[in-house]
C-alpha cells in the first residue's frame, strides 16, 4: 500500500511497506549471505580471543606433516609443521578484524566530516577538501602503503591508518553529493525557516536520517578491502610474520607444497578469503540495492 502527500507544493510519495518485503529476492540473498559471513567471523574472532581451539595453533606434530582433512581429529587436516589448519584459520581473523576497524573507523570519520564540509559548507571549504581529496586519490594505494612499510617498517595498525586515511576521499565525495542533493529539499528549507541551528539539521535529518544507510554500506566494503591489503601484504612478505596465523602467510606457505598434491594448506586459506571478502562485498551490493530501491518507490 502506498500513499501520497503534498508539502509546499512537492508531491511525495512513500510506503507503508517496509523496504524488507518490499525487497528483490536477490538482494535478500546478498544480503543473507553476507551476515553470516559476518556472524561466523565475529564467532570466529571471539574463540580465537579466549582461545577456545579444536587444537593449539602453534603445537608442531612431526607426526601430521602436511596430513589430509580428517587426519587424527584434525577437520581441515594440518600445515607443513603438522599444525591444525582449522585452529590457525580462526585465529587468523585477530590479523585484519581490530586493524580492518581501525581503518573502516578513519576513512568513516575524516570522509563524513570532510564530506559535510565541503557539501553543507561552500567556497573555501569545499575547494580545499577537494584539493585534499585529489591529492590523496593521485597516489595508488598499494604503492603509497609499500612506500610507507618501506620507509618506516610499522606493524599493522599503522598500515591500517595509511588504508583508512587513503579511503577518505571516497566517503567523503560520497557524503558531499548526498547533502548537496538534500540540501534542495523541501524539508531542508523548511528546517532553516522553522530556525533549527544548522548543526541539528546536518548531523540529525542529512547525516543520521539520510546518510547513515550510505555509510554502513561503505562500512561492509571497507571490511572487504581491509582483508585484502592485509592478508596480500602477509602473502608478500610484509604483513603478519610467523609464527603468528594470518590468512595471507598460510597460503603462501602452503604454496609451496601445492603442485605435490598437497593442495588444502594453502586452497582452505584462500577459500576462507575469498568467501569472506565476497560476503562483505555482497553484503554492501545487496543493503544498497534494498535501500536504494526503497527509496526510488
Amino acid at each position: 500500500m502506498k500513499r501520497y502527500s503534498q508539502t509546499t507544493g512537492e508531491v511525495g510519495e512513500s510506503s507503508d511497506l517496509s523496504p524488507w518485503k518490499t525487497a528483490d529476492a536477490l538482494d535478500l540473498v546478498y544480503v543473507g549471505y553476507g551476515l553470516l559471513i559476518v556472524v561466523l567471523v565475529l564467532v570466529s574472532y571471539v574463540l580465537g580471543a579466549f582461545t577456545w581451539l579444536p587444537y593449539d595453533p602453534e603445537q608442531i606434530r612431526v607426526d601430521l606433516l602436511n596430513a589430509p582433512p580428517g587426519s587424527a581429529g584434525h577437520l581441515l587436516g594440518t600445515d607443513f609443521l603438522g599444525r591444525d589448519i582449522l585452529s590457525r584459520l580462526i585465529v587468523g581473523i585477530q590479523a585484519y578484524f581490530l586493524p580492518g576497524l581501525l581503518a573502516i573507523v578513519i576513512s568513516l570519520l575524516l570522509g563524513t566530516t570532510l564530506g559535510a564540509l565541503a557539501g553543507y559548507r561552500s567556497g573555501e571549504v569545499e575547494t580545499l577538501v577537494t584539493y585534499f581529496n585529489n591529492l590523496v586519490d593521485s597516489f595508488p594505494r598499494l604503492v603509497l602503503i609499500l612506500l610507507v612499510i618501506a620507509a618506516f617498517k610499522p606493524g599493522i595498525y599503522y598500515i591500517m591508518v595509511v588504508v583508512g586515511v587513503t579511503g577518505v576521499p571516497a566517503v567523503a565525495s560520497l557524503i558531499a553529493g548526498k547533502i548537496e542533493f538534500l540540501a534542495q529539499k523541501n524539508f531542508i528549507e523548511a528546517a532553516h525557516v522553522l530556525g533549527l541551528p544548522s548543526r541539528v539539521i546536518l548531523l540529525k535529518h542529512i547525516l543520521w536520517h539520510h546518510c547513515m544507510p550510505l555509510l554502513v554500506i561503505q562500512a561492509t566494503i571497507g571490511m572487504g578491502e581491509a582483508i585484502l591489503i592485509e592478508t596480500s601484504l602477509s602473502y608478500l612478505g610484509f604483513g603478519v610474520q610467523e609464527p603468528t596465523p594470518s590468512w595471507g602467510n598460510m597460503v603462501q606457505a602452503g604454496a609451496n607444497y601445492f603442485f605435490q598434491g598437497k593442495f588444502w594448506p594453502s586452497t582452505a586459506p584462500a577459500l576462507s578469503i575469498l568467501f569472506t571478502i565476497l560476503g562483505f562485498h555482497l553484503l554492501g551490493d545487496g543493503l544498497n540495492g534494498i535501500l536504494e530501491g526503497s527509496a526510488g518507490k
